[in-house]
């Protein structure tokens, strides 16, 4: 997302309305392109995970999901990219499809962390599908190197 990038808003109305509530929208996320399966729904659920939890197992998901981070940081990887913290306010996203998501932890070892996930999914699909050991080895040359400390 640029600096550059606004929020537009369109729209017939009387020219002498306030407009206060042009100004209370702000971009957070803007993500493309998007592929959303045929006759998809969507759910949004809130994560809360406890000091340190390493969170979900690596999955996928089989439309994108959107999320926001309420509270603490998030450990946040996809395959292809490497691993970063998303803190509160922060913003992550996921497209969905064969891409494997390895992380979605608290990154804070002291403190709790919530964040708010939209996940669209395509019909007949569960929303997260865990990916096996096997299929995590064979795609192992597709996961960005990995940063030791």
């Amino acid at each position: 997302m640029s600096d550059n990038h606004a929020v537009h808003m369109h729209g017939a109305g009387d020219e002498a309305a306030p407009e206060g509530w042009m100004k209370a929208a702000q971009l957070l996320q803007d993500a493309s392109p998007l592929t959303i399966p045929a006759g998809a729904s969507a759910m949004t659920i809130r994560v809360e995970w406890g000091p340190g939890d390493p969170g979900t197992p690596p999955h996928r998901h089989s439309g994108p999901a959107f999320g926001y981070v309420v509270e603490g940081a998030v450990r946040f990887e996809l395959e292809g990219e490497p691993e970063r913290v998303v803190e509160a306010g922060g913003t992550f996203w996921e497209p969905g499809g064969d891409v494997i998501h390895y992380q979605d932890g608290n990154a804070l070892g002291n403190a709790t962390t919530r964040f708010v996930v939209t996940m669209m999914c395509a019909p007949g699909m569960p929303m997260l599908e865990l990916v096996s050991k096997e299929e995590l080895e064979e795609r192992a040359h597709l996961r960005a190197p990995r940063v030791t400390k």
